[in-house]
């Protein structure tokens, strides 16, 4: 039977940071913890690394070890007992690749989302039929099964609109994406309408790139930047590669990817001429289609 997963959430990885900086305080190596405590350097790594939470005993060990006071330490058993609560978690989620749950689990927490995207329309704004289009395309020997799980578990992160505090989503497009006539023209026109009516709520804000810009920092590819209601969780970062899916934390890659937000949000049509352009888009569609 496989080992269960330790999925990742906020808590887990403040939990981890603050497990590492009172063992850096404390003056204390890995080596040093293992040879006086007898918990494993594996353990500890995973610990400060936010790949599992640790046990009840193991983590009093710590805290001892690195003369952590009493009140604080409450605290931090506290936030361990939290780390892995996922109220998102949906049981079909267990078949979904690693990464992807991941991201939905910090998706979930995050207070505001800032998302660029190059090909394609950001996951959270796409129909089911788009969606479906989206992942047969990226993904062309995909089973039946694996299609419908991961196209549900797409349109099941709207739930992050439907709180009382929904999520806050800046979307930028690069113009391709509306003119990329993923799934055909029907697919496309529903997509697009959606994506209009989205733009006017409160919680998504939307814009396109234009081609008459040219070359622009968004050009390599897409990225997520997402931020916690939390002070204390710092902002992280989300790619997709070929090679594989990256989550990228460190204060110069979070700077990196805000400044190169920041570019794109300058160069994008402002959100009222971004919706024009889009119905504009919208008009040619309906008019090849007639012609058609």
């Amino acid at each position: 039977m496989p080992t269960k997963r330790q999925l990742p959430t906020a808590r887990l990885r403040r939990l981890a940071r603050e497990m590492r900086r009172l063992r850096s305080e404390a003056g204390l190596t890995r080596e040093e913890i293992a040879a006086s405590t007898a918990i494993n350097q594996a353990t500890l790594y995973r610990l400060e690394y936010a790949k599992g939470r640790p046990q009840k005993r193991t983590l009093l060990t710590l805290l001892k070890e690195y003369g952590v006071e009493e009140s604080q330490r409450e605290a931090i058993l506290a936030l361990s007992s939290q780390a892995d609560e996922q109220g998102w978690l949906r049981p079909y989620h267990a078949d979904l690749p690693d990464e992807l749950v991941g991201y939905i689990s910090f998706e979930s927490e995050a207070r505001s989302v800032r998302n660029y995207e190059a090909s394609c329309v950001p996951g959270l704004l796409q129909t089911e039929d788009y969606a479906q289009a989206v992942v047969r395309g990226i993904l062309p020997n995909v089973t039946a099964g694996e299609l419908d799980r991961l196209v549900r578990a797409r349109i099941d992160r709207r739930a992050v609109f439907e709180s009382d505090e929904p999520l806050e989503l800046w979307a930028i497009i690069d113009e391709a994406v509306l003119r990329r006539g993923v799934g055909g023209t029907e697919v496309m026109v529903e997509q697009l309408n959606y994506l209009t009516k989205l733009a006017a709520e409160p919680y998504v804000t939307l814009q396109v790139i234009p081609f008459s810009v040219g070359a622009h920092p968004g050009m390599p590819g897409g990225f997520v930047v997402m931020d916690f209601p939390d002070a204390e969780d710092h902002s992280l970062v989300y790619m997709e590669t070929m090679t594989g899916d990256l989550f990228l934390e460190t204060d110069e890659d979070v700077r990196r990817c805000s400044q190169t937000f920041d570019h794109l949000r300058a160069q994008a049509l402002s959100p009222d001429d971004s919706t024009r352009l889009i119905a504009s888009v919208v008009r040619e569609y309906v008019r090849g289609r007639q012609q058609g």
